[in-house]
């Protein structure tokens, strides 16, 4: 019998379905990759925004990752929402023992510019769990964040994220995602940069959609389960791209938000 591997997610919870650990799952089945899940945190939340956040015990956190870890045979975690404090040092524990590829999407703010994290955790996932991350995937305004830098340019985003692999010497790369650069710009431009400077760009239409909910967890997890998949660093970029600009052209004329705005993608490639 072949053993097949695992990508782990590790996020919170969004009801609505279109963030978080369920965003991951869909997107991991919808490009053919067994996922598997550990919740950091219950969320109540719609397309309107966060209403409430409950982060889980670290403790329970750390059950629910050594289940997998002990049952799986897990070559890829994508983490999305850590939580708290106490996940991010768990988390640390786990990640220093595991030899496969970490990839961190950092969920430091929801779509609608809801705070997902305390300035005490922002200090820790700095210390602890940067460190050991291959590859990180934030937006302009994570990278910003969490380079310390200010990003008004291209120029100024390629510089905070090679800073940052200066400074995190275990990160492969950093995916930069450019929706927000230049909004007015018909094309959206996505960098992965590698130690010494290594750029290459992936660019797309931008594609008119009021349902983008939930588009870095799906990224995110669009270029893990690529990479799990066997697909080199390049191309599992590329293909990231691709997927969301699929998903976004086939669901920009149908919603499940009544709000009919910031609704969640429709991440099925059929």
């Amino acid at each position: 019998m072949l053993f097949q591997p695992t990508l782990l997610s590790i996020a919170g919870s969004d009801p609505s379905g279109g963030a978080g650990i369920q965003a991951d799952l869909k997107t991991m089945t919808a490009i053919g990759v067994y996922g598997a899940a550990a919740i950091t945190c219950l969320t109540v939340q719609n397309s309107r925004g966060v209403q409430q956040i409950k982060p889980l015990t670290g403790d329970f956190v750390q059950a629910q990752i050594r289940a997998v870890l002990d049952d799986h045979n897990v070559t890829q975690i994508k983490i999305g929402m850590t939580g708290s404090h106490e996940i991010i040092e768990c988390l640390s524990q786990i990640f220093h023992s595991f030899s496969g590829e970490i990839i961190y999407d950092p969920v430091l703010a929801s779509t609608t510019g809801d705070p997902l994290l305390t300035t005490d955790t922002f200090f820790t996932l700095n210390q602890k769990l940067l460190p050991v991350v291959s590859y990180l995937t934030p937006n302009t305004s994570e990278l910003q964040l969490l380079s310390n830098g200010a990003i008004v340019t291209k120029a100024d985003a390629l510089n905070c994220a090679s800073s940052l692999l200066k400074k995190y010497p275990s990160m492969k790369a950093i995916i930069v995602k450019g929706g927000h650069l230049d909004e007015s710009d018909k094309h959206i431009s996505d960098f992965l940069v590698q130690p010494d400077d290594i750029i290459f760009e992936s660019k797309r239409k931008r594609l008119i959609n009021p349902n983008l909910h939930g588009t870095g967890c799906t990224y995110s997890s669009a270029f893990a389960s690529y990479l799990y998949l066997g697909n080199e660093l390049v191309k599992a970029f590329k293909m990231a791209g691709e997927y969301m600009n699929t998903i976004i052209q086939a669901g920009s004329k149908k919603s499940v938000s009544r709000n009919y705005s910031n609704g969640p993608l429709l991440h099925f490639l059929t």
